[in-house]
C-alpha cells in the first residue's frame, strides 16, 4: 500500500494527476487495503495464492458475509493443472443422483478432488472454475455442497446455463484450473 501511495503522491507532485485524481486514487488504495478481512489476510500470507473477493469498483460476489467466488486470483506458482469438465458420474461411469442437485454436485466435486489429487493438488490450489449448469434453481440448491468443498479457498468462477450436457441426466459439469509449486 505504501508503494501505491508514494506513486500517487509522486504523480500528483509531478503534475500527472489532478487533486481529484489523487483523492480518488488514495480512496481506492485505502479501500483495497481495508477490504481484506484478518482471516483472509492470514490465509493469503501463508499461501502463494492470493484471492480477492472485495475489489474496489466491483460489486461483492453474492452476500459480502458469504461470498461464493473470488473476483480475482493470482499466484506465483509455476505448475498449472487443467482439469476437464467433471460430470456427476462415479468411477464405473454410472450417473449419480439423477434429479438430485446436491448428490450430483457432491459427485462432481468428488471427481474434481480425485483429478486434482492425481497431480498432488487440492481444492485450495484451484484458481479458476467454470460451471456449466442446466438449471439455476438446482445450482442454487447445491451451492452449500460446492461451498463445503472449496471452503475459504474461493476460486475465480464463471457459471453458464446451457440447454444440455453430454449426458442428459447431468445437471452440472465443472472444469477447473489449479496451480501448484513446480
Amino acid at each position: 500500500m505504501e508503494d501505491a501511495v508514494s506513486k500517487l503522491l509522486s504523480d500528483f507532485e509531478g503534475g500527472k494527476l489532478t487533486r481529484r485524481q489523487l483523492v480518488s486514487g488514495l480512496t481506492l488504495t485505502a479501500a483495497a487495503a481495508a477490504t481484506v478481512a484478518p482471516a483472509e489476510a492470514a490465509a493469503q500470507s501463508a499461501s502463494p495464492i492470493t484471492r480477492k473477493t472485495a475489489v474496489p469498483g466491483l460489486a461483492a460476489p453474492n452476500a459480502p458475509a458469504k461470498p461464493a467466488y473470488a473476483h480475482m486470483v493470482s499466484t506465483a506458482r509455476r505448475k498449472t493443472i487443467h482439469v476437464a469438465g467433471q460430470l456427476p458420474r462415479d468411477a464405473d461411469g454410472k450417473n449419480v443422483g439423477v434429479g438430485d442437485g446436491k448428490a450430483q454436485m457432491r459427485q462432481v466435486c468428488e471427481n474434481l478432488k480425485a483429478a486434482l489429487a492425481a497431480e498432488g493438488a487440492t481444492f485450495a490450489d484451484v484458481v479458476s472454475i467454470t460451471a456449466y449448469i442446466t438449471s439455476w434453481e438446482r445450482f442454487r440448491e447445491a451451492a452449500e455442497v460446492r461451498a463445503a468443498y472449496f471452503g475459504a479457498n474461493l476460486p475465480a468462477a464463471t457459471a453458464v446455463q446451457v440447454v444440455a450436457l453430454a449426458f442428459p441426466e447431468a445437471l452440472f459439469e465443472i472444469n477447473a484450473i489449479a496451480m501448484v509449486d513446480a
